[in-house]
């Protein structure tokens, strides 16, 4: 399996957004995202999420690795 991206937060927002999550609060560089079935997870506004970090946040949101890679190459 390849390796994760490292992504902007930025990107990861906009990903997100496509899964149906709406930005709640910011507070300082981090932006709260929650979806209408009560999922939600934070995102810090930078440039350089990593690859555990983003195995968080993909687990917080309910998206699976594989998912996640298949999605966001296209």
């Amino acid at each position: 399996m390849p390796r994760l991206p490292v992504v902007a937060g930025s990107d990861l927002v906009k990903y997100l957004a496509s899964k149906g999550f709406h930005p709640v609060r910011q507070k300082g560089s981090h932006l709260f995202l929650r979806s209408d079935d009560g999922r939600y997870t934070t995102i810090p506004m930078r440039n350089d999420i990593g690859p555990g970090l983003l195995l968080q946040i993909l687990a917080d949101v309910g998206i699976t690795r594989e998912q996640f890679m298949e999605e966001w190459d296209r």
